[in-house]
């Protein structure tokens, strides 16, 4: 096999792991295991602590210790043993702590997966900035492709779901140790502070008023954005509920309507140059943010018979949503410092520190025992 190949085979189950039940897993806890809505909100949290923590841990030994191809696959077989476990679980504390696992364990491969192509890349002499992004446009493929295999094979509310994934983990794990060797750079220097190694001096990026002011408003949408991961299929699922709609296509193939997101997202990425070039950075971000207006409000509005168009727009839009202001948004941290990775991983941190001592909460089961679609 090419290097190409082997490489886009990687992407393409880097992220069919995940399609296989980010998309469906709302319609597993609320319809076949009918646990709580507080509950379920505690897993937003399984994707976010672990993209804090685990980064920079594993950026730190695959920069020093071991093969970044090793140190990925090990994490792709013990996260699917954890995904391999999920159907066991009965309780929504223990599914917690079982997803939490599989979090800190695939999180990082989503970098890790993009350090090991650019290296082996950069050795055999390629391209980088032409031939990755066309390799990792079949990441998105494979997202696309299990949500499908999810939904039409019936079990977008099953346990089967997380076989599914963690079959395709495991896999990509031993697949992995295949791949051509990616030995540690020690890109980090010895003499190095702990706070340099784990990029918190990246904070001091936050003294400038318009980095300051991007990183909020990119909360805010990276908040919308996990809204409708989460909650946009079991969403539609539910209008199931609703005689009239009960055996609506939208109701049997929600998950292949959610697919149209992820396909108008590799359709808006090849508009993104001419738009940059057309109207700007700030321009592009702002049409991503009055996209996200029209991506609920039309979803809000929209129903599976007389208001399908609404609900089908409203996932194409979700493509400029997303992909304007992330793109844009990349360029303008590029054009402002070097250290966009480190800048990212303050961003992060920052998340984490405001959410937990600003965001009071006590949480009552009273309040939530009757939520209903």
């Amino acid at each position: 096999m090419s290097i190409k190949f082997r490489l886009t085979l990687m992407s393409f189950l880097q992220f069919f792991v995940w399609g296989a039940w980010l998309i469906t897993v709302a319609n597993y806890w609320f319809g076949t295991k009918q646990w709580s809505g507080a509950e379920f909100g505690a897993i937003f949290s399984t994707l976010g602590i672990s993209s804090i923590i685990m980064p920079a841990i594993t950026g730190i030994i695959a920069d020093k210790y071991v093969n970044a191809e090793k140190l990925y696959g090990v994490l792709h077989i013990l996260g699917g043993i954890a995904l391999m476990y999920i159907p066991q679980v009965d309780n929504p504390s223990t599914f917690y702590y079982v997803i939490f696992a599989a979090m800190l364990c695939y999180m990082p491969t989503i970098s890790l997966s993009n350090s090991i192509a650019y290296n082996i890349l950069k050795t055999n002499n390629f391209d980088v900035v032409k031939v990755f992004p066309p390799i990792r446009v079949w990441g998105t493929i494979g997202f696309i492709v299990a949500m499908w295999i999810t939904n039409l094979s019936g079990n977008k509310a099953s346990y089967n779901m997380f076989y599914l994934a963690a079959i395709a983990a495991i896999a990509l794990g031993f697949y992995s140790f295949s791949l051509p060797k990616c030995p540690p750079q020690k890109l980090i220097s010895k003499d190095a502070s702990i706070i340099e190694k784990l990029g918190l001096d990246a904070f001091k990026l936050f003294g400038t008023y318009k980095m300051a002011l991007f990183f909020i408003f990119s909360m805010f949408l990276g908040g919308a954005l996990q809204l409708t991961n989460m909650y946009g299929d079991v969403y539609l699922s539910e209008f199931s509920k609703v005689p009239e709609y009960a055996d609506s296509f939208v109701v049997k193939y929600s998950t292949i309507i959610m697919s149209i997101s992820q396909v108008s997202e590799t359709l808006f990425i090849l508009a993104i140059p001419f738009f940059l070039k057309r109207f700007g950075i700030k321009q592009v971000m702002l049409i991503s943010m009055l996209a996200w207006v029209l991506r609920f409000g039309l979803f809000a509005y929209g129903n599976p018979v007389d208001g399908l168009w609404m609900i089908i727009v409203s996932c194409i839009v979700y493509g400029m949503a997303f992909d304007f202001f992330n793109i844009s948004g990349s360029l303008f941290i590029e054009t402002t410092t070097h250290s966009i990775w480190l800048a990212f991983a303050g961003y992060a941190l920052v998340i984490a520190i405001a959410f937990a001592v600003l965001f009071k909460h006590k949480h009552n089961p009273n309040d939530v025992a009757n939520v209903s679609h």
